[in-house]
């Protein structure tokens, strides 16, 4: 309806901003179900990869159309608490055999190359006090991944809680969008600008 100038009520434009609101609200939570998701970084765990107060971007299409390969950030429902998210990399794949020998991690006998890994604590705990460091063989079972953080030293994984089915796997870990570290007093300090934008391996 017009008013006698031949412009809006106020009615109508308020009717069309909420229109417009829930139009926008749609496409984005189609957007989050289907294609794109955004995460927070809050533990140290895939240091130095990713940092606490790292935003994220995950998509959720190329799992899809194949399978998670060894190496690649996924993030995925907590097998132990599915209302929970964790991100981690996936090591053994279906039918690998995994095992750690004095923080070395081995796939079906052969040594794993991990330049992006991170160990803090020297010692080397044996398999009767921990599975950190020295942990199986096993196998990894079909539709189900093993999974590891990159601060390896530091990371609550696949060595102690098992495997990541594929079911659960939400998708794959790609950019940070944005990354904050609260300190100090100077806001202008909190933001990492040089993390935003990099894509992650």
């Amino acid at each position: 309806m017009e008013n006698a100038a031949g412009g809006k009520t106020l009615k109508d434009k308020l009717y069309g901003w909420i229109k417009d609101i829930a139009i926008a609200l749609v496409i984005a939570l189609i957007i989050r179900a289907l294609f794109v998701q955004a995460f927070r970084i809050p533990s140290g765990s895939m240091i130095p990869t990713l940092l606490v107060g790292d935003h994220i971007l995950v998509e959720k299409i190329t799992y899809r159309f194949r399978e998670p390969k060894r190496r690649e950030i996924i993030v995925f429902k907590f097998p132990l608490d599915p209302s929970k998210d964790y991100i981690k990399r996936v090591i053994g794949l279906p039918g690998d055999t995994v095992q750690i020998v004095n923080k070395q991690v081995y796939i079906n006998g052969k040594r794993l190359i991990e330049p992006y890994v991170l160990h803090t604590d020297p010692n080397i705990l044996p398999a009767s006090v921990s599975p950190r460091d020295n942990y199986g063989p096993v196998r990894v079972p079909k539709n189900e991944f093993f999974v590891m953080g990159d601060n390896r030293d530091n990371s609550f994984d696949s060595r102690f809680w098992g495997f990541v089915p594929k079911k659960d796997i939400i998708g794959k870990a790609f950019i940070i969008y944005f990354s904050i570290y609260i300190h100090g007093n100077n806001p202008l300090k909190w933001v990492r600008w040089k993390r935003i934008g990099k894509l992650i391996h």
